[in-house]
C-alpha cells in the first residue's frame, strides 16, 4: 500500500516513506506552493523522524531554498515561527498514529495548505530535485517564542493555585507544558514520560487511559491532567475528577473566553456550541483545511470578524487578534494545543473545570475508532447506508426513528429523541470512526461502544 496524501498531509508506513518518496512530495510542494523567505523544518519524537527530516532538508536545499531546522517542537510552534518569518514549513510527524507510521505536514507562509494546494502538489509529483547539502541543526528559538506567546498573554497568575498533572508520554510539548504551567503560576506535576513513542489520540481515548487519568488525579490531588497528541496540535484535558473534557467542549469554552462571535467547526462537533449565543456557527467537513476555508470566507465577508475555528479533537484556530488576561494574542490560524488548554483553565481557577463544563448546555459527545479496516471496504459500506434508508433502519436499531440525515462528511444520523450517531471512515488511514451525541455522557459512550461493535461485525 502506498503512502496517502490528504487533509492531514502525507502519511504512511515508515517502510513506505523512502527517501525517494519523501523527496518527491517535498519537491512537489516546493514547485507547487509559495515558500516565501524559505522553509522551516520541524519533527516529532518518533524514531523515524530524524531520518525523514534530514531528507526533507536535503531536498529543499537541492531546490535552492533557504532551510531552517527548528528541531523537535510542537507543530503550532513551527507554524507560528514560519508565518512570522514569512516562510513555508514542513513538519515531520504522524500525529497520533502508531510509531510504525509517519508523515509530513505542509504549510505555506499563510498557514496550513488549502485543498487547492493539495491538488497542486499531487499534480507536481514525479519531478524530484536532486539532493543538496543538509544545512544541519538549528536552535530552539521557535519553541521558546511559542511558549512566550502564552506566558505574555496570560500572565504570571493565570493558573495560580492549580496543581496540574502533565502526562508527558512522547509529546513534543512535554517539557514546554511544564515550563508554561510554572510560568503562569501553576504547580506542574510531570507524569509518565516515555523514551519510546506513544500514539495518543486525544479524540479517541481508550478506557484504560481514562481510568489511568482518573487514578492520577486522585493519587496526586490534581486539579487537572493535561497532555497533547504526538506533535502537539491537539490538546487533552481532564477536570479534577479525571474525566476528559472533549476537544469540542474545550473549543467552545475557549471561543467564549476570547470573545469570538463567529465559530467555524466540523459537523462532528458537539451541538452545544449552537446554544451558547454566538452570532453564527458555520459547520464544515472534518479536517482543518475546511475549517480554515470557512474562517477565510468569514473574514472576506467581514474583515474585522472575531472568528475562530476548532475541531472535535480540540485543535484550535485563532482568526483574529484577541485579548488575553495580560496581553494580546496574534492570530494563529493553525491547529493549536496550548490555547484550548490554558483559556478554560484560566477561567476555572476558583470553581474548577467540572463546574465550568457543567454550566454549559447538556449535550455530550463520545468518539472512538476501529483500526485495521481497509479504506475501500469501509467506504463501500458507508456508500450503501447513504443510499438505502431500509439498510439504515436495520443498522440503527437503538436510538429510534431517523429524523434527519447529514452527508457533509460521512454519515451523520439525527434521531427523533435528539440523539446523534455519526459514522466516518478515514480517507488516508485504515480506521473507521464513530461519533455519538446525547443528553447524557454515559449514553453517548454507550452508543459509540454499541455501534463500533456493529461495525466490527459488519466489516469482518
Amino acid at each position: 500500500m502506498a503512502a496517502k496524501f490528504g487533509t492531514s498531509g502525507l502519511r504512511g508506513l515508515v517502510t513506505e516513506l523512502s527517501d525517494d518518496v519523501v523527496a518527491d512530495y517535498v519537491s512537489a510542494f516546493a514547485r507547487a506552493c509559495p515558500t516565501g523567505s524559505g522553509v522551516y523544518v520541524g519533527r516529532d519524537l518518533r524514531e523515524s523522524s530524524d531520518g525523514i527530516a534530514a531528507q526533507v532538508r536535503r531536498t529543499l536545499a537541492g531546490a535552492g531554498l533557504d532551510v531552517t531546522d527548528c528541531g523537535v517542537l510542537p507543530t503550532p510552534a513551527l507554524a507560528l515561527a514560519a508565518v512570522q518569518a514569512g516562510a513555508a514549513a514542513i513538519m515531520v510527524t504522524g500525529s497520533h498514529i502508531p510509531a510504525d507510521r509517519n508523515g509530513l505536514k505542509f504549510y505555506t507562509p499563510e498557514g496550513e495548505i488549502t485543498k487547492a494546494y493539495e491538488t497542486a502538489i499531487l499534480g507536481a509529483l514525479g519531478q524530484a530535485f536532486p539532493d543538496g547539502t543538509d544545512p544541519g541543526p538549528g536552535d530552539d528559538s521557535a519553541a521558546r517564542a511559542y511558549a512566550a506567546r502564552y506566558v505574555d498573554a496570560f500572565g504570571p497568575k493565570a493558573l495560580a493555585g492549580l496543581r496540574i498533572g502533565i502526562y508527558q508520554h512522547s509529546s513534543v510539548a512535554r517539557d514546554l507544558m511544564v515550563n508554561v504551567v510554572e510560568a503562569l503560576g501553576g504547580q506542574a506535576v510531570p507524569i509518565a514520560r516515555s523514551d519510546t513513542f506513544v500514539p495518543v489520540d486525544t479524540e479517541a481515548v481508550d478506557a484504560d487511559t481514562r481510568a489511568m487519568l482518573a487514578r492520577w488525579c486522585a493519587e496526586h490531588t490534581l486539579d487537572t491532567v493535561i497532555s497533547t497528541d504526538g506533535d502537539a496540535d491537539r490538546p487533552m484535558v481532564t477536570d479534577e475528577t479525571g474525566r476528559i473534557v472533549p476537544g469540542d467542549v474545550l473549543g467552545a469554552l475557549t471561543a467564549r473566553a476570547l470573545g469570538a462571535r463567529i465559530v467555524c467547526t466540523p459537523v462532528s462537533s458537539n451541538t452545544l456550541v449552537d446554544l451558547m449565543g454566538f452570532e453564527r456557527v458555520a459547520r464544515t467537513r472534518i479536517g482543518s483545511p475546511y475549517v480554515i476555508e470557512a474562517m477565510e470566507q468569514a473574514v472576506a465577508a467581514e474583515p474585522a470578524a472575531r472568528v475562530v475555528g476548532y475541531e472535535a479533537n480540540g485543535g484550535f484556530l485563532l482568526g483574529f487578534e484577541a485579548e488575553g488576561p495580560e496581553g494580546r494574542l496574534a492570530p494563529l490560524p493553525t491547529r493549536d494545543c496550548l490555547l484550548p488548554i490554558l483559556a478554560p483553565l484560566a477561567h476555572a481557577t476558583e470553581g474548577g473545570l467540572a463546574a465550568l463544563v457543567a454550566a454549559l448546555p447538556r449535550r455530550f459527545t463520545a468518539a472512538d475508532r476501529i483500526a485495521g479496516v481497509a479504506p475501500e471496504r469501509s467506504q463501500a459500506f458507508i456508500a450503501d447506508l447513504k443510499t438505502d434508508r431500509a439498510a439504515r433502519d436495520d443498522f440503527f436499531t437503538d436510538p429510534g426513528d431517523e429524523a434527519s440525515l447529514d452527508l457533509t462528511d460521512g454519515l451523520r444520523v439525527s434521531f427523533e429523541g435528539g440523539e446523534i450517531v455519526h459514522l466516518r471512515p478515514s480517507g488516508n488511514a485504515p480506521e473507521f470512526r464513530c461519533y455519538a451525541e446525547a443528553d447524557d455522557p454515559d449514553r453517548a459512550e454507550a452508543l459509540v461502544t454499541a455501534y463500533l461493535e456493529k461495525l466490527r461485525t459488519a466489516l469482518a
